[in-house]
């Protein structure tokens, strides 16, 4: 006969079977579903080819979260397509500015307000690609500030959502898509027809007979306007000699002048000085000489004379001091 099986027996492999399961999972996955992590809601307009569950979430480069979750909805009432992309994010792999992990939420009014403060900071995804070989997509968080604020409002699972931007790919697509319906606007062939009639007139000009002839007059002054300038060349050193010769002869003539004056001048002004000492002691005899110094007597007419010369030669004295050419010329 068999020996009937222990009841207690099966009971200690199955419990140890069991500790033995939980031990494996706490060494082998690093203890993470112990860890409490942040799930949020991203929503491309991108095509997803590529983006798998399991696809990295980094920030800025540095890995703090995992795909979860991808689904595909379609809004027959607006007859579009929503792919929400759910991410979760390990706290625990961001530090605040004391070097501890960041306060993970406890509730859905801190998620909120987290989700907030994300948005306002400008956080946004995007997709990016892991390898040009593969193919396969990461989601990409970092700082757009100048990109414009797009979210759908939409409340996936009650999940927070964080906004997005467009691929690098499909924002040159669509400058080229904005650039080319520009360029179909524009009057192409009319715009082609002006400039063939506006070159053809270019070149009906350029071939012009007045042109021709415009061209060989234009030639033959610049001809002339040389010779003009090398005999100018040729007669202006001579002139200019001549002009400064002259004004050298003029200049010492003008000195000359002035030598020869100032005896006349000192000795006109000695015989006023000794006619003032004359009156002057004349004064003290009016009795005497009354009709001596009658204003209409010789002595007084004499002197008067004497003054008016004086002032005359001072007068010349002084023009041609101002203009020496008068010698030359004459007085204008």
């Amino acid at each position: 006969m068999s020996k009937p099986v222990n009841p207690f027996t099966i009971g200690a492999f199955l419990v140890g079977a069991l500790l033995l399961m939980i031990t494996a999972i706490l060494i082998f996955g690093g203890g993470q579903f112990l860890k409490k992590k942040n799930q949020y809601v991203v929503y491309f307009d991108s095509a997803l080819n590529g983006l798998k569950i399991g696809a990295p979430v980094t920030l800025q480069g540095v890995q703090i979260g995992t795909v979860t979750e991808i689904v595909l909805e379609i809004d027959e009432h607006a007859s579009r397509i929503i792919k929400p992309v759910v991410i979760e994010i390990d706290q625990a792999l961001m530090l605040n500015a004391s070097g501890q992990p960041l306060k993970t939420v406890s509730n859905s009014e801190e998620s909120r307000q987290n989700t907030q403060s994300l948005i306002d900071a400008g956080l946004k995804a995007q997709l990016k690609t892991q390898s040009l070989l593969t193919g396969l997509l990461y989601v990409e968080f970092n700082f757009h500030r100048d990109d414009p604020l797009k979210l759908t409002e939409r409340r996936y699972k009650n999940l927070p959502e964080l906004p997005s931007v467009q691929t690098t790919e499909d924002q040159i697509l669509n400058t080229a898509d904005e650039i080319m319906a520009k360029l179909r606007k524009l009057p192409l062939e009319a715009m082609v027809n002006d400039l063939a009639a506006s070159l053809k007139a270019v070149h009906d000009f350029t071939n012009s007979e007045d042109l021709k002839q415009n061209r060989i007059a234009l030639n033959k002054t610049l001809g002339e306007t040389e010779k003009l300038v090398a005999n100018m060349d040729r007669a202006l050193p001579p002139l200019l000699n001549n002009i400064n010769s002259t004004v050298t002869d003029i200049h010492s003539m003008v000195q000359q002048f002035t030598q020869d004056t100032k005896p006349i001048l000192t000795s006109t002004a000695t015989t006023l000085n000794s006619a003032n000492k004359l009156l002057l002691d004349s004064k003290h005899s009016l009795t005497s000489i009354e009709t001596f110094t009658a204003p209409d007597a010789p002595l007084w007419r004499s002197l008067e004379a004497l003054q008016d010369a004086a002032q005359s030669t001072k007068d010349l004295t002084d023009y041609l001091q101002q203009h020496p050419e008068s010698i030359i010329y004459g007085k204008e």
